[in-house]
């Protein structure tokens, strides 16, 4: 069965325009989900629009309202949503083209595939994806989902275009109330570059698939038990361990972690002017943080 898509339209650019067909990227059908049950009878529960006046209603008794003041309504019916029409009801207009890096990531939204719709759209279509990928350029357009205008990304995606809706503005929180309080001082030199050392180690390529949902694979083992009839199994949670200070955890991660075999450690280039430091102090008294620093690479380096 062909996927549905969500809108159907037009992509334009200057005089040059495609139809083009939308569908979500993304799908949450995979995901576990419950029903509302009664705890005796097991039927699945209704949930019954009512009224604080009338008691129950009917679905066919709802109207759409807008709240303009406290408990004050004015009421919207679809004439009126009808009559609201802009260009990017039917077309996605492309108003401008960015770097692909300069979108925050912040305000990216919703996923959706962008593919022409017919064959007689193919070639126009390949012509816009294909320069928007030798550019390494995003076009920024506009469409209506869901009875809202939605600010878009689009990029050039395998054989097809990649969209993502954008969000506003005033949707997102600036960031002042959660860091403003941040100290901005600068760390300890060393155990910077221990933690830096710390990071190279654990260096990888990103792949999707060694990241599963591993609360879901638990909770659906422990439905196919029940199932069964018996008892689910009970998983234990790690042990998180007491950690009484940042040298300390970064003592412990560096004792369980392995340098890359390709190039020397970090910790060693950390541990040999640290020494020479400690010899030239002659024994006088050193920081403890300093002193467990020292203990954490040379526990490394053995």
């Amino acid at each position: 069965m062909a996927p549905r898509a969500s809108w159907k339209g037009y992509l334009k650019l200057s005089l040059v325009s495609c139809p083009v067909r939308l569908y979500p990227a993304t799908s949450a059908s995979e995901r576990i989900s419950f029903n509302q049950l009664h705890k005796k009878t097991h039927n699945r529960i209704n949930m019954k629009p009512v009224d604080p006046e009338l008691g129950l209603v009917e679905r066919s008794d709802l109207v759409k309202g807008y709240e303009y003041e406290d408990k004050q309504y004015i009421i919207i019916d679809d004439a009126d949503l009808d009559a609201v029409r802009i260009e990017s009801n039917h077309t996605m207009n492309i108003e401008a083209f960015v770097d692909e890096g300069e979108v925050d990531v912040i305000y990216q939204d919703a996923p959706y595939y962008l593919a022409p719709d017919g064959a007689m759209a193919e070639e126009t279509f390949a012509v816009l994806r294909e320069a928007m990928r030798k550019s390494g350029k995003l076009a920024i357009a506009r469409l209506v989902l869901s009875s809202r205008e939605r600010v878009v990304t689009i990029g050039a995606r395998e054989n097809g275009m990649f969209v993502c809706t954008l969000r506003n503005p005033n949707e997102v929180r600036g960031t002042a109330e959660y860091f403003g309080n941040i100290p901005a001082g600068k760390p300890d030199a060393e155990m910077l570059q221990l933690a830096e050392a710390l990071i190279k180690q654990k260096e990888t390529t990103f792949d999707p698939k060694n990241y599963e949902d591993r609360y879901e694979i638990a909770l659906m083992a422990m439905i196919r038990e029940k199932l069964k009839g018996h008892k689910p199994i009970i998983a234990a949670a790690p042990e998180r361990g007491n950690v009484i200070n940042l040298m300390d955890a970064l003592k412990a991660s560096l004792s369980q972690s392995k340098p890359p075999a390709k190039s020397k450690s970090k910790a060693d280039e950390v541990a040999k002017p640290a020494a020479k430091a400690k010899a030239a102090a002659g024994g006088a008294a050193e920081n403890p943080l300093k002193a467990n620093l020292l203990k954490a690479v040379g526990k490394s380096k053995k």
